[in-house]
C-alpha cells in the first residue's frame, strides 16, 4: 500500500477522487455587483426555467437540490427537496471580469485581479497589421460579432479572399475565423499561436485567443468545427492544479480546461467535440480511471452553442441532456467519490446583449457515501471549491479560499 492510500485509509483523506463538472455559463441569479456589469436581472437557470414554463425536466439535478439553492425563489419546473442527496449553495466571484478564464482560475486558488483588455471597438490598428504582416493575409469585420452571424455575413467573402476573419465580443477575446478548405487547421492555429504570443502583456493583456474554424458550402450552410483551440494566458501564479500535482496527485481535465490553464499542473487532458462526448470522458474516468486525485470538467455547449446565441430553448434541451448522462453517472460512483457541480459565470438566453453575465453560480456537491445533507450558503470568492480539494488531500493552499470539507457528512 502506497502512502496515498495509506492516507485514505487512515482517515487523513476523506475522498479518493474528487470530480468537478463545470455547466459553462449556468448562472442562478444576478450577483451583489452585477450592477457594475450592467447585469442587474440576469438569471439563467431561473430564466430559462420560466421559459419552459416550468416543464424544464432536471429530475437528477432536482434530487441533488439545485432549487434547494434558493427555495424562496425555485427554479420553475425543479422542485425544492425535502431531503436532497447532498450539500447545496452558491458561489460569488471576486474576479475582475466575467470570463471562463476569470472563474475557472478564481476556482483554483488564482482570483483575476487586473482587468484584462476589452475592446467594444475593435483591435488597434497597430496590433491587425502585426497579425497580417505575419500571416501575409488580411484582417476583415475587427469588431464585436456573433460568432455564428460574423461566418454568415463574412464567411463567403473569406472563402474568395482569403482574408483572415478577426472579431471579438464583451468578454476579453481576440478571435478568428477561417473557412477550413482555404485556411487548414495548422495555419490557423500557427496564426493564432502568433496572436496570442503578442497580447499577453499590456497593452492588449487579452485573455483568450480562439481559433474559429468552420465549414460548410456558403453562408446559410457554414458549421462551425469542433476544432475550435482556446490560447489562454498562461495563469499568473500557482494554481491548486499545481499544488496537487507538486504533492503527488493526480489531476485530469476534461474539455477546454486544458485550454484554460495552458496545459499547467494537468497531469492528462481530454477535448470535447460536445457536452455529450465531455459526459462520455467524465463516465470513462468515472468508470475505468483508478486514480488518487483530482478530475476537473468543463461542458462548453452551454455557453457557445447556446448562451451567446441567446437560444434558451436549447439551452433548457442541453440542460435536460446532461441531467440524464448525470443520473447515469452517480450509481457508478465510488464511496470514496466526490462530485461537484458549478458553473463559471452566467450567460441568460434571455438577456439583453450576446454576452456573459455577472452572476451567482451553483454548488452542488455528492458522493455515495454522505449520510447526511445541507446548505453550504454563499461561498466566496470560488477558491472556496479548491480550497476544500486541497483539503480534502491535506495539501496546503495558498489561504485564498475557505474549505467546506468539514461541512460534508
Amino acid at each position: 500500500m502506497d502512502k496515498k492510500e495509506n492516507d485514505l485509509m487512515t482517515g487523513v483523506k476523506k475522498y479518493q477522487r474528487v470530480f468537478v463538472i463545470v455547466l459553462d455559463s449556468i448562472g442562478i441569479g444576478e450577483a451583489p455587483d452585477a450592477a457594475k456589469f450592467d447585469d442587474v436581472g440576469s438569471d439563467t437557470l431561473g430564466h430559462i426555467g420560466e421559459f419552459f414554463q416550468g416543464h424544464l425536466a432536471l429530475p437528477t439535478l432536482a434530487a441533488l437540490g439545485l432549487s434547494n439553492i434558493r427555495p424562496d425563489k425555485p427554479i420553475a419546473g425543479v422542485p425544492v427537496q425535502a431531503r436532497p442527496l447532498g450539500y447545496f449553495g452558491k458561489m460569488a466571484e471576486v474576479s475582475a471580469g466575467k470570463d471562463s478564464m476569470d472563474g475557472h482560475w478564481e476556482m483554483m486558488g488564482l482570483p483575476v485581479t487586473e482587468p484584462l483588455g476589452f475592446f467594444p471597438n475593435g483591435f488597434p490598428a497597430e496590433l491587425i497589421k502585426k497579425i497580417e504582416d505575419f500571416s501575409h493575409r488580411k484582417v476583415i469585420v475587427n469588431k464585436p460579432y456573433s460568432g455564428t452571424d460574423v461566418i454568415h455575413d463574412y464567411g463567403e467573402e473569406q472563402m474568395k479572399t482569403g482574408d483572415l476573419i478577426v472579431y471579438t465580443s464583451g468578454d476579453s477575446v481576440l478571435q478568428i475565423a477561417a473557412h477550413t478548405d482555404i485556411i487548414p487547421l495548422k495555419e490557423l492555429y500557427r496564426i493564432c499561436e502568433y496572436a496570442r504570443s503578442i497580447t499577453i502583456d499590456q497593452p492588449y493583456r487579452i485573455g483568450r485567443v480562439i481559433a474559429r474554424p468552420y465549414s460548410g458550402p456558403d453562408k446559410d450552410h457554414f458549421v462551425r468545427s469542433s476544432d475550435r483551440h482556446d490560447y489562454a494566458l498562461p495563469p499568473t501564479g500557482e494554481t491548486d492544479l499545481d499544488r496537487l500535482q507538486q504533492a503527488g496527485y493526480t489531476t485530469l481535465g476534461i474539455g477546454k480546461i486544458n485550454d484554460i490553464f495552458s496545459g499547467q499542473g494537468i497531469t492528462k487532458g481530454w477535448h470535447n467535440a460536445s457536452n455529450m462526448d465531455g459526459m462520455d470522458h467524465v463516465q470513462h474516468v468515472v468508470t475505468n480511471e483508478d486514480f488518487t486525485g483530482f478530475a476537473f470538467a468543463n461542458l462548453v455547449d452551454f455557453d457557445a452553442m447556446y448562451g451567446h446565441r441567446r437560444n434558451a430553448q436549447g439551452d433548457g434541451e442541453a440542460l435536460e441532456a446532461f441531467d440524464a448522462r448525470l443520473g447515469e453517472i452517480l450509481p457508478e460512483l465510488r464511496a470514496t467519490d466526490l462530485l461537484m457541480i458549478t458553473a463559471d459565470h452566467g450567460n441568460d438566453p434571455t438577456f439583453k446583449g450576446t454576452d456573459h453575465t455577472r452572476e451567482f453560480v451553483p454548488l452542488l456537491a455528492y458522493s455515495p457515501s454522505m449520510t447526511s445533507f445541507g446548505s453550504l450558503g454563499i461561498r466566496s470568492p470560488f477558491a472556496d471549491l479548491g480550497a476544500t480539494i486541497l483539503d480534502n488531500f491535506s495539501v496546503p493552499g495558498n489561504g485564498i479560499g475557505h474549505s467546506f470539507l468539514d461541512l460534508l457528512h
